[in-house]
């Protein structure tokens, strides 16, 4: 089986489709399938887009990406199936996807955020307003099959198509492994994402600064790189994808702070998800399908208010013992569920029936 694969950035720099088709694709390889990857952003367009200013090489890297979406759309008859990862196109309409749907060939539409809610980023907030969220009615309505990577995202799917399944964001357990934890005396609080999800360490700020004044930790932040607690030693890593596991291995505490709104309803639990392949005990906020990965207290912690953050943090930075029976219970569940190697076959089979 042939297999079009449209997704947003190059190859192994975006959390969302490394930890979805990328990951997937040695086993779908086995099963037959071979994966043609297209992303929307060049190299020159990734490069350019963080950046302040440089409008008009953004307006013409985004003209050039959308002229070859639309080129593929025609040509993708050469192809079994066409995946598209959140969207075809980064900016405007559903018009690529609107043309690839007339071509006849089938396509699987995924998604794994609440892409319909429109998210203004702190660092391109003016092209946030390029986005059509919108749009994303329009492919679940298009596609031949929806796979949404949580039951929230499920429910939406469904108001436009009756084909969806529930396939979770994985991990993959052959490179993320426990590794022995030597004891010490600081233990590492830790978080990772990115600039843009950076803004919800701020909810666990004055939890670290009422805990650092009667207990030693230090915090480790890998991606983002502005946050900063009074009297908190705070240490910025840049995320590389070479030196991600081994900078998550070195936490002993992972956090997954989020408030309760629509946005973050949608997200699949990543950071969580990592942290408990590692062995190193989560805690979460009870959002979206956090509260369903997460069983306070059997494999990890959910903390809700201030006073169970600093509960659930406090337990952990005095009782190693905790940290690794929770860990370990975070990592048996990793496995059962939420491997690449347990989901991965149930997405060939869907390839094979959408295809056919």
């Amino acid at each position: 089986m042939k297999v079009l694969a449209w997704v947003p950035q190059e190859f192994d720099t975006s959390p969302g489709q490394r930890f979805r088709l990328e990951q997937w694709e040695p086993y779908l390889r086995r099963a037959g399938i071979e994966i043609t990857w297209s992303p929307y952003s060049d190299a020159a367009l990734s490069r350019v887009m963080p950046r302040p200013g440089h409008l008009a090489a953004k307006a013409t890297g985004v003209a050039f990406a959308l002229a070859r979406r639309l080129r593929e759309a025609w040509r993708a008859r050469a192809f079994d199936l066409v995946y598209i990862f959140r969207e075809g196109a980064l900016f405007g309409p559903a018009v690529a996807e609107r043309v690839l749907a007339w071509s006849g060939v089938p396509f699987v539409f995924d998604f794994d955020d609440a892409v319909w809610v429109r998210y203004v980023s702190p660092g391109n907030s003016y092209l946030s307003y390029l986005r059509f969220p919108g749009k994303t009615r329009a492919l679940c309505r298009l596609a031949r099959h929806v796979m949404a990577g949580n039951a929230y995202l499920q429910d939406y799917a469904l108001r436009y198509n009756p084909s969806v399944t529930v396939v979770p964001t994985t991990i993959d357990t052959e490179k993320y492994k426990v590794v022995p934890r030597a004891g010490r005396e600081v233990p590492v609080v830790g978080w990772t994402g990115s600039y843009s999800t950076e803004q919800y360490l701020a909810l666990v700020k004055p939890v670290f600064e009422r805990l650092r004044r009667r207990l030693p930790f230090r915090v480790v932040v890998v991606g983002g790189g502005r946050f900063a607690a009074d009297g908190v030693e705070v240490e910025h890593r840049p995320w590389r994808s070479e030196s991600e596991t081994a900078d998550l291995a070195d936490f002993d505490i992972g956090l997954m702070p989020l408030p309760d709104a629509e946005w973050e309803r949608g997200k699949c639990g990543l950071k969580a998800l990592q942290y408990m392949a590692l062995g190193v005990p989560a805690v979460v906020s009870p959002v979206g399908v956090n509260a369903s990965i997460v069983r306070h207290g059997e494999n990890g912690l959910v903390a809700k208010t201030e006073a169970e953050w600093e509960r659930a943090l406090e337990l952990l930075l005095t009782d190693p013992g905790a940290r690794a029976r929770l860990g370990g219970a975070g990592r048996l569940t990793v496995e059962e569920s939420y491997s690449a190697r347990s989901q991965a076959p149930r997405v060939a089979e869907l390839f094979g029936r959408v295809a056919s």
